[in-house]
């Protein structure tokens, strides 16, 4: 039997990140053989994780880097089961070398990126899955994004749990770039401004707009009636309230049926004539509040709550742009 000492293990140890009783056993059953265990706890790793594939990951990192010219960053998640991993340094390096990786070979995907060598003997889904064999927790690379830009700024918020990453048509102050990375991360804008706005989500924003005014001119009018018939509102503004208030005394049987019979017919009234004109007009100005609220130039600057992102900007560089943003959350 080979002679198995401290130094062996502790080498091993690094080498994989393995448990110390796990890295005497592997080297136990290679007797001795050092790169026949390395191969023994990376099978093990895999077994372990293929056993763990259908739990739930729902815990891990967000983590943004950019490059050392600053003209591309990138963002990964790496995800795991529990919080006490995901605080794990050993986690985090993981996760880190990832980002490392992806930001020095500029692969196109998520897919990609796993598929890709990144230590001489795996690839990056062998290496996540080796490492989930070693914690006992399933993990995956659930994220990857980049930007390209003459100017990127990451953010990541204090956790891990949010990051971000701004590119910028020209270089730009820190602090101020900074601050447009923590916009990202805090307020989630769907695009740069409403020229960039996915065509499929203002469809989506202006039919319940559209819906939303519908619904309130209908509402109006059937409260007016009912308040006309003497009767609160309140009272009979669902068809669970309506019964629950006759049973309580509150409104009579003939006030109950004389409300549905009120939002039956003047509902349908309503709905038949409403002024398709000043619905769309309505509907306009909901979007347009949309857009203030959900693009990034247009949203009131977190910071100061005094200028929109865009004249922030403008007062730090009239002709700086921001080009393209990504961002992510492993909030729940």
């Amino acid at each position: 039997m080979a002679n198995i000492t401290a130094a062996d293990v502790a080498k091993l140890r690094k080498m994989t990140g393995a448990g110390m009783m796990d890295c005497k056993n592997a080297l136990t059953e290679a007797e001795g053989n050092l790169d026949k265990a390395v191969e023994l706890i990376r099978e093990r790793g895999k077994a372990i994780a293929n056993k763990r594939a259908g739990r739930e990951a729902g815990e891990g990192v967000g983590l943004a880097k950019i490059t050392a010219d600053g003209k591309r960053g990138a963002i990964v998640v790496l995800n795991c089961e529990t919080d006490f991993v995901a605080k794990n340094q050993d986690f985090i390096d993981i996760a880190t070398k990832i980002l490392d990786h992806a930001l020095a070979n500029k692969p196109a995907d998520l897919e990609a990126l796993k598929a890709q060598n990144i230590d001489g003997k795996n690839t990056v889904n062998e290496l996540v899955m080796e490492f989930s064999g070693i914690t006992g927790e399933k993990m995956e690379l659930s994220h990857y994004s980049f930007v390209e830009a003459e100017c990127v700024v990451p953010y990541i918020h204090p956790g891990n749990k949010l990051a971000s990453i701004v590119g910028f048509s020209k270089a730009i102050d820190a602090q101020a770039g900074k601050d447009v990375a923590m916009q990202v991360a805090a307020m989630n804008p769907v695009s740069i401004s409403e020229a960039d706005c996915p065509a499929e989500v203002v469809e989506q924003e202006r039919n319940i707009a559209i819906q939303k005014t519908r619904d309130e001119q209908v509402q109006k009018a059937i409260e007016a009636a009912i308040k006309k018939a003497g009767i609160n509102p309140a009272h009979v503004d669902s068809e669970d309230h309506i019964e629950s208030n006759q049973a309580k005394g509150w409104i009579t049987a003939e006030d109950a049926a004389k409300a549905r019979e009120i939002i039956k017919t003047v509902g349908a009234e309503k709905a038949a004539s409403l002024d398709e004109k000043m619905i769309q007009n309505i509907a306009n100005g909901r979007v347009q509040k949309f857009y203030k609220e959900s693009t990034l130039m247009n949203q009131e600057f977190i910071k100061d709550g005094k200028q929109t992102i865009k004249q922030d900007l403008q007062g730090v560089d009239k002709d700086i742009q921001v080009v393209g943003f990504k961002r992510v959350s492993l909030s729940v």
